[in-house]
């Protein structure tokens, strides 16, 4: 007897998960994290629903907040990922316009102050972020990583390399970042213990 083509797909779609379950779990499963990029702790928490599951010291702008063209400074409030570069590239390759350039510069370098590693572009959600991705707000990788820890930036989020590298694989276009001038403990509920802190 005939099998119908709709049952013919079901079938080998069947297959395919019973030989290899995990992969498709991995593939279904939700990233419901948010990014906290805190100015006043200098801080970027990964959160979800309450629960921390990894932190990184930053740098955001050495100006202060604020949205204003040419102002330098970092936005406020609740943005989302709207793109994402530089995938599979090693630590410390050079960015310019959003396309690698081949060159790979070493933590702290002297004089070079490059985009570096991954970046994660955002695009704002509210008026007083509208113009970050006209203005090319970015989290990024840094050369600079002494710097890390206190405003140096001129408007994005800096990152150690190996620190964006590991964000950019926990992230995906569409997740929600709120950049704000509250403490990362205000979002995060005091009796989750277990974190990956990444700190040092």
């Amino acid at each position: 007897m005939k099998r119908s083509f709709p049952r013919i797909i079901a079938s080998l779609i069947l297959a395919v998960i019973l030989v290899n379950p995990c992969e498709s779990a991995a593939l279904a499963a939700p990233l419901s994290a948010d990014m906290i990029v805190s100015v006043p702790d200098q801080m970027l928490a990964l959160v979800d629903r309450g629960k921390l599951i990894a932190r990184y010291s930053i740098s955001t702008s050495k100006f202060g907040t604020g949205d204003s063209a040419a102002s330098y400074r970092t936005p406020l409030g609740t943005l989302f990922v709207s793109a994402k570069i530089g995938d599979r590239l090693p630590p410390g390759a050079v960015i310019k316009n959003r396309t690698p350039t081949g060159e790979v510069v070493a933590v702290d370098a002297l004089g070079r102050d490059p985009i570096v590693s991954r970046v994660i572009w955002l695009r704002g959600m509210e008026t007083q972020n509208q113009k970050a991705r006209d203005r090319f707000i970015y989290i990024h990788g840094t050369p600079e990583e002494r710097r890390i820890g206190k405003p140096a930036s001129f408007g994005c989020v800096r990152m150690r390399s190996r620190d964006i590298i590991d964000l950019y694989d926990h992230v995906h276009i569409g997740t929600h970042v709120l950049i704000t001038l509250r403490r990362i403990h205000d979002f995060v509920k005091p009796e989750e213990p277990d974190l990956v802190a990444k700190t040092d």
